[in-house]
């Protein structure tokens, strides 16, 4: 099969705008900052504009560069996007405890303000949510990239079932679908790109 230049450079481009997106992404996940969050959407949307463009499928390297990076992004992105949504959300309203989580009162109600402060009355629910959305992210995309885009109901359900007895607090409850919302969003709009640009 021959590829006309035009075609090239299109794939070429779309892999530049998406390994942007990757770098910025990545900066963001590394140094916790809100403006790549932002710049790493923009360019995942500049991406998804540019694979919607009917070119056809590139090199078969091409598009292997572009499931890796798709794969990557939605791995590292989605961290940094969910909390961006997150503090747009919640206005960082709710105390962060010492293992990832939040802190909030055994009785649902959010926990006083104090950071360091140990309170017997108090508890950290929502523990290792980075990991937890790490493998979350990891299974959306490569489950639509694998073409089994129906797995996304069981990673919900198994999140969902480990979460269910920490979701008794309306502020608990809140993060966790804002922030699986935000995670799954970012994770389906990445792997989206791949048959996005070999239709």
């Amino acid at each position: 099969m021959t590829f006309t230049a035009l075609t090239f450079l299109y794939w070429v481009a779309l892999i530049l705008v998406t390994l942007a997106s990757l770098t910025c992404a990545a900066i963001a996940f590394k140094l916790h900052r809100q403006l790549y969050a932002i710049a790493a959407m923009a360019t995942l949307a500049l991406a998804l504009v540019l694979a919607a463009v009917p070119m056809g499928p590139g090199p078969s390297a091409f598009g292997i560069v572009l499931d890796l990076l798709a794969l990557a992004l939605a791995v590292i992105g989605g961290g940094p996007v969910a909390v961006l949504a997150l503090d747009l959300a919640t206005n960082n309203s709710v105390p962060p405890g010492q293992h990832g989580g939040i802190m909030v009162l055994n009785a649902g109600k959010p926990a006083p303000s104090m950071a360091g402060v140990s309170d017997p009355e108090t508890q950290e629910v929502l523990r290792g949510g980075v990991t937890i959305g790490i493998l979350e992210r990891l299974a959306v995309a490569g489950a639509i990239l694998a073409g089994f885009p129906e797995a996304i109901a069981i990673v919900v359900a198994i999140k969902g079932v480990g979460r269910f007895t920490e979701l008794a607090a309306a502020e608990s409850r809140e993060r966790f679908i804002i922030g699986t919302l935000s995670s799954l969003i970012w994770a389906c709009a990445c792997a989206a790109l791949v048959p996005m640009a070999l239709v």
